[in-house]
């Protein structure tokens, strides 16, 4: 029988600490025993200067919480939540204070190290999950000369045997983590191990050769991965190209499956990326840690090309400076959709360096209402029929996972002269409604102007049939659906044209003008925009169109174009680096 300690699911967070990791976390300090470091990988990982000074001052940010605890260390707070104790163990912070890098912070690291090792050294609380642990293990390697920097042999002593129990530890329980990011974060921490602690090299070969059959078995054949989450795809495409290079590094060659893995992975995260250079917010994923995504397309050594067809199920369109990217495929099946949203047919569209129509986010860090909601239809720039998902969410021991989804979606794609445009349609409301959702979105060349229309139409007899009897059950009321588009907080959206129409304000000074057809009521509501690192979401605004099918088919269309005023290209740079240059 398993006890569990559940964590809430996060990007790179496994759900469960098992009574048999904690065994065999104790039971692998018996044999664990390093000599020292006989290579380091070079620092990777990269921090947050401002983060690292808040930590130094004892503000304590972590899963949606802010602990303020000036003078106090990071272990002696109580955790509000499991997700606040898994991201305290995980030890990305390590990287905010090793990017301060002054003496106060080395000290505070320092201190820090070694009362985990000193409070749950031998296998006790939370942070001893295979994801958790090769993480950890990532960071106290990176930071090695940081962390050993003035301290006396002893404590030096201490920091290797820790190291190399956590290495005998990942040796024995890798093979428990789930598929996909847990398990290449805890063979990635394995292998970095094993390449620079003398007395761990045993581990190096099967770690080596465990990456090449997760590569082959997790990466599909377009760079993509199962739960279709580019905020994850990204981290573990990091993960790899670290593995790759420490290999290189080590003497050692990766092996052929690992290499082209990261070949098929960084086109997809290319076409995944707006044009502020931040991913699309789909399946429980953000932006990308600032900077992230430009090093490790750097590290791969991959040369930018163009991606023909879906990355990993999403559809890019892009004119001038403008980028708009949809979810045309199937949401995540069974044990991959853990995170995952509803969201077949959303969009984001980015404008150069500002973020116009968005996707609520993922709610993980604000708590389980917020993540249930922002896993929702309604939550999502797409087409909802009554409020209703186009998926549904079942909760089960091990987690929420979506159902009832669409079984059909379908995408073409047509390039014109001056614009190109794509049709995509799922069938997720056929059961209950008879109704398919078709949108068809188009980007002109120069990026001025967005078209779209959304039609709910009964296509085939059954359809007509299920529809009629569903409008027998509502008195022939007609079928209220919405469609929504959210926006960015720093957009600032007014009704405009005796309101027929919303102007959209960016920060850059750009000018879009939405419009809707006259089938649909339209309407400015209130909305919210949820991202990691916040404390609480952030307020914004949402633009619906409202109407109902009282026929075999109902169609609203759209347009948002830039304001004729509005010139095509604007110097456009953050106000903070604007006071930087004076």
């Amino acid at each position: 029988m398993s006890i569990e300690a559940k964590v809430a699911p996060s990007i790179g967070v496994e759900r469960s600490i098992t009574f048999m990791d904690k065994v065999h976390a104790r039971l692998s300090a018996m044999r664990a025993q390093a000599t020292g470091f006989v290579s380091q990988p070079e620092p990777r990982t990269i921090g947050s200067f401002a983060k690292g000074k808040q930590l130094a001052a004892g503000n304590f940010q972590f899963g949606g919480h802010l602990v303020q605890a000036e003078g106090r260390s990071l272990w002696e707070i109580t955790p509000p939540d499991a997700m606040y104790e898994a991201e305290l163990n995980g030890f990305t912070w390590l990287d905010d204070l090793a990017s301060v890098g002054d003496r106060d912070s080395r000290l505070l690291a320092q201190a820090w190290v070694h009362e985990w090792i000193e409070r749950f050294g031998r296998g006790r609380g939370l942070g001893w999950s295979p994801d958790l642990t090769g993480r950890r293990l990532i960071r106290w390697i990176n930071h090695a000369l940081f962390l050993m920097n003035g301290q006396t042999p002893e404590a030096n002593d201490r920091y290797y045997k820790s190291l190399a129990h956590q290495t005998a530890y990942l040796g024995r329980r890798w093979s428990v983590a789930s598929r996909g990011l847990p398990r290449f974060e805890a063979l990635t921490g394995l292998l970095y191990a094993s390449l620079s602690l003398g007395g761990m090299e045993r581990y190096a070969t099967p770690s080596t050769n465990a990456l090449a059959r997760e590569c082959a078995d997790q990466i599909d054949a377009e760079g993509g991965i199962p739960t279709r989450n580019p905020e994850e795809l990204l981290e573990v495409f990091t993960l790899l190209t670290w593995a790759a290079a420490a290999l290189t590094e080590a003497g050692r060659m990766p092996l052929p499956a690992h290499l082209a893995a990261i070949k098929r992975m960084a086109p997809t995260l290319r076409a995944l990326r707006h044009a502020d250079g931040g991913l699309a917010r789909f399946h429980g994923g953000g932006r990308g840690l600032e900077g992230r995504l430009d090093h490790a397309l750097a590290y791969s050594g991959v040369k930018a090309a163009q991606l023909d067809g879906l990355a990993m199920g999403y559809a890019r369109l892009s004119g001038g400076r403008t980028t708009v990217i949809a979810d045309v495929s199937a949401p995540p099946a069974r044990n991959a959709s853990r995170v995952a949203h509803a969201s077949t047919l959303a969009f984001e569209l980015t404008s150069g360096r500002r973020a116009l129509i968005v996707n609520c986010g993922s709610g993980a860090p604000f708590g389980a209402e917020w993540r249930r909601a922002g896993r929702a239809t309604p939550s999502h720039s797409t087409l909802s029929i009554d409020g209703v998902s186009s998926a549904k969410l079942i909760a089960e021991p091990q987690g929420e996972f979506l159902t009832s989804g669409p079984t059909k979606v379908t995408e073409q794609r047509n390039v014109g002269s001056d614009a190109t445009e794509i049709i995509a349609s799922h069938n997720s409301y056929c059961v209950e409604y008879g109704l398919t959702h078709v949108r068809k979105m188009e980007v002109s060349l120069d990026g001025r102007r967005v078209t779209g229309e959304d039609t709910l139409a009964a296509l085939t007899d059954p359809d007509r049939v299920r529809f009629e009897a569903h409008m027998d059950k509502i008195s022939l009321q007609g079928v209220p659906y919405s469609v929504r588009f959210h926006l960015h907080p720093e957009v600032d959206a007014s009704l405009d044209m005796g309101g027929t129409a919303i102007s959209l304000a960016l920060k850059s000074g750009e000018v879009w003008v939405f419009r809707p057809s006259f089938a649909a009521k339209m309407t400015i509501e209130p909305s919210v925009y949820l991202e990691k690192g916040r404390l609480k979401p952030r307020a914004s605004k949402q633009i619906v169109l409202s109407s109902r099918v009282m026929e075999y088919a109902s169609q609203v269309s759209w347009s948002l174009a830039k304001a004729q005023d509005t010139p095509s290209y604007l110097r456009d740079v953050d106000e903070d680096l604007e006071l930087a240059l004076k």
